[in-house]
C-alpha cells in the first residue's frame, strides 16, 4: 500500500513539471528561543597587614623627641569600591593616638605614640564608616593591591629602658 501511495506521489509530480509548475519539498521547520548567561559581583575587600607592616620607631635614647616610623598596609577592593579606614590602637582609641607597653616584667611605663596619615600630619584614627571617611582615610578600588602609608610618631622618649610594643587593628569599612 505504501508503494501504491509513494508511486502516485511520484506520478503527480511529474504531471504538475510537464505542465509548468514547479515542485518543491517541504523546508525543513525549526524552532529558536534564547537564553541569559549571568553573574553577579559583589564588592568586597580585603586587608594584608602582620609583620610585614611593623612600624619600627627605632632604637632611641631617652632624650629623643618626636621620633618617627612608617610602613605601608595592603588593601585590595574590587573595582570602583569606595573604602575608608580607621586605624584603633588597642586601648580603643579612636582619634589614633595609642600607648606602647614594656615587654620587661615590672615595667609599668607605657610610652604615648600617636597614628598619622600623608607624611605624617594628618591624625589617623578609626571613625572611618562605611559611608564616610571621618578621620580615617579613604580610598577606591582598583581590584589591585593597593599600598597604604601609615606613620606613627612617639612625642618623647623619657621612659624606662626597654622595647615597648603595640598592636593595632586595621578596619577597612566598605
Amino acid at each position: 500500500m505504501r508503494f501504491v501511495h509513494m508511486k502516485t506521489m511520484k506520478l503527480a509530480a511529474a504531471l504538475l513539471l510537464a505542465n509548468g509548475i514547479a515542485v518543491t519539498a517541504n523546508a525543513a521547520s525549526s524552532a529558536t528561543a534564547t537564553f541569559q548567561v549571568l553573574l553577579t559581583i559583589t564588592k568586597a575587600c580585603s586587608v594584608t597587614a602582620g609583620s610585614t607592616s611593623n612600624i619600627s620607631i627605632g632604637t632611641v635614647t631617652s632624650t629623643a623627641t618626636n621620633t618617627q616610623g612608617t610602613n605601608t598596609i595592603n588593601v585590595t577592593c574590587s573595582k570602583t569600591t569606595p573604602y575608608f579606614i580607621g586605624l584603633a590602637p588597642s586601648n580603643a582609641s579612636t582619634t589614633g593616638a595609642g600607648v606602647m607597653a614594656g615587654t620587661i616584667s615590672g615595667n609599668t611605663d607605657t610610652v604615648p605614640y600617636q597614628l598619622y596619615s600623608g607624611t605624617g600630619t594628618t591624625i589617623w584614627g578609626n571613625t572611618a564608616t562605611s559611608t564616610a571617611i571621618g578621620n580615617g582615610v579613604a580610598g577606591t578600588g582598583t581590584g589591585a593591591v593597593q599600598a597604604i602609608s601609615v606613620y606613627a610618631t612617639a612625642p618623647g622618649a623619657n621612659y624606662t629602658p626597654d622595647a615597648y610594643k603595640d598592636t593595632v587593628t586595621v578596619n577597612v569599612n566598605y
